[in-house]
């Protein structure tokens, strides 16, 4: 994928902003993931900065990282009190973000990141960060304006990073079928493949004619389980098939 710093760089000054003056009653309010609060949300996102950078300096130095180090931070977020989530995620954030411009151009063609079975680029890398923090952010934005949608400039990069998580989020439904979709804003076209045995999601022309059309950061957020009904812009196609999609796709 293209460099994701400098969406990167502006998302997180969008969540700041977002964050900025929010009392404890809101910190502590639902967000659009039911299972979190906001400051759960925040929480969430600055756990994972910290990890993210532990990563990071640990492969620039040419050493594992522990295994025990996700479980201990998590362990000490969740103590936090919401207020104290909300601040030091935004530090964390910042603090991640820093150490990701800080590798220079030469550094970055270098560096491999294990991911499981997969070995990561470092834009790839820097990539999920960006695609957790637009969304994650977008969890927050939504309860707060129900208008919220996801930046265009965030979306015209998320919409080419969804291959991976496709393949983890999707759920498949039995049936065994191939969907062209088409994205607007920016435009792309679209395939998913399911099967019995998972979704893969590839771009380019799939040979036939999208079923549906809708906006890049619809179809991006309908991947990560949030095209609900009262959240979905106008769109062209199939509606039975985009409620299908919803559960394929459930996710928080």
């Amino acid at each position: 994928m293209d460099n994701p710093l400098g969406a990167l760089r502006a998302s997180v000054g969008r969540l700041n902003e977002l964050v900025a003056g929010l009392d404890d009653a809101q910190l502590e309010s639902q967000s659009y993931d039911t299972d979190w609060s906001v400051a759960q949300v925040l929480s969430h996102l600055g756990s994972g900065a910290v990890i993210m950078r532990r990563r990071l300096e640990d492969i620039r130095a040419g050493r594992e990282t522990p295994d025990d180090v996700a479980p201990s931070v998590w362990d000490e977020w969740n103590a936090k009190t919401p207020r104290a989530q909300a601040d030091d995620a935004l530090a964390a954030d910042e603090a991640v973000t820093q150490a990701l411009e800080a590798v220079d151009e030469d550094e970055r063609a270098r560096l491999t990141f294990p991911m499981g079975p997969l070995s990561l680029g470092f834009n790839e890398f820097a990539g999920l960060r960006l695609n957790e923090h637009v969304f994650h952010s977008w969890d927050i934005a939504v309860v707060l304006d129900d208008a919220a949608r996801l930046p265009s400039d965030d979306a015209a990069l998320v919409v080419d990073n969804l291959a991976l998580i496709a393949r983890f989020s999707g759920r498949p439904d039995g049936e065994e079928r191939t969907v062209a979709v088409r994205t607007t804003d920016p435009e792309r076209a679209v395939t998913l493949r399911l099967s019995p045995d998972g979704v893969e999601l590839t771009t380019g022309e799939a040979g036939q004619e999208p079923a549906l059309t809708l906006p890049a950061e619809a179809f991006s957020r309908l991947v990560y389980g949030r095209l609900d009904h009262g959240h979905t812009p106008a769109f062209t196609g199939d509606t039975a098939l985009l409620d299908a999609l919803r559960a394929v796709f459930p996710g928080p």
